[in-house]
């Protein structure tokens, strides 16, 4: 608890298994209240180990891919009464040490969504960041926020902290099950107006750490323009697309 508020972190998992524990341990215990773990059909003992840990095991049936799991992280969290919900890499890539900073942005009221940012800062590169993902990263980084008209440092860290109201407001459902699901919730969460902070992280690349191949890279950059034309040409002119539409209620 922080604040009286219920902390949650989710762990969108897939063939974690090495890196899985020396991620939870790292977790503050003290401040975070449950631990979920999404396993989207891991081809090793992912799951095995979540549950020797003792935390909240659900299993995908099938392969859902990045965004469909964090769709059932999200629903879970909220099921089981988050007020705050933290999205963590069980890959060990980002540090759970800043779960207490992240949180205590939240609980502060100032923020809605918090992004631990691996660009603030000179850790991207020191911290093994490819050249070509570093520079695609900063390429990315300025179209979007001249298209949405915001500053964020980078919009593709997979570290976040959010607000039960963030959660439930956005249509997630209606976003890719694919990587460009982290993409999408951001520029969702400008649209409708929600305050969005961040906090500088240091990062890790290592050969257990997950990590798109080059041919995924270029298609979730080239899904990024999409993203941010969208937002734009809905802005300007009008134009429909679902994902800036909320669902209705009633």
């Amino acid at each position: 608890m922080l604040l009286g508020k219920k902390v949650v972190v989710v762990m969108p998992a897939y063939n974690a298994e090495k890196t899985l524990e020396q991620t939870t341990r790292e977790i503050s215990r003290d401040l975070v209240d449950d631990i979920i773990l999404v396993d989207d059909c891991s081809r090793d003992e992912t799951v095995v180990v979540a549950k020797k840990l003792g935390l909240f095991v659900y299993k995908h049936d099938k392969n859902l891919g990045y965004g469909g799991n964090q769709k059932s992280c999200y629903r879970l969290a909220l099921e089981r009464g988050a007020d705050i919900v933290i999205m963590l890499h069980p890959d060990y890539q980002y540090s759970p040490k800043l779960i207490p900073a992240m949180a205590s942005m939240i609980a502060s009221g100032h923020y809605d969504l918090v992004l631990a940012s691996r660009i603030l800062g000179c850790g991207a590169l020191k911290g093994g960041m490819p050249l070509y993902k570093y520079i695609s990263n900063r390429f990315l980084t300025f179209f979007e926020n001249l298209l949405i008209s915001q500053k964020l440092s980078e919009y593709h860290s997979g570290y976040r902290a959010y607000t039960r109201n963030v959660l439930e407001t956005l249509p997630l459902h209606k976003n890719s099950d694919d990587f460009i699901f982290d993409n999408q919730v951001l520029v969702q969460a400008h649209y409708f107006g929600f305050q969005i902070g961040e906090i500088s992280c240091p990062t890790k690349y290592f050969p257990e750490a997950s990590s798109i191949n080059f041919t995924r890279s270029v298609i979730y950059g080239l899904n990024v323009l999409k993203t941010a034309c969208q937002y734009r040409l809905q802005k300007w002119m009008r134009v429909d697309f679902s994902i800036f539409n909320p669902d209705e209620k009633g």
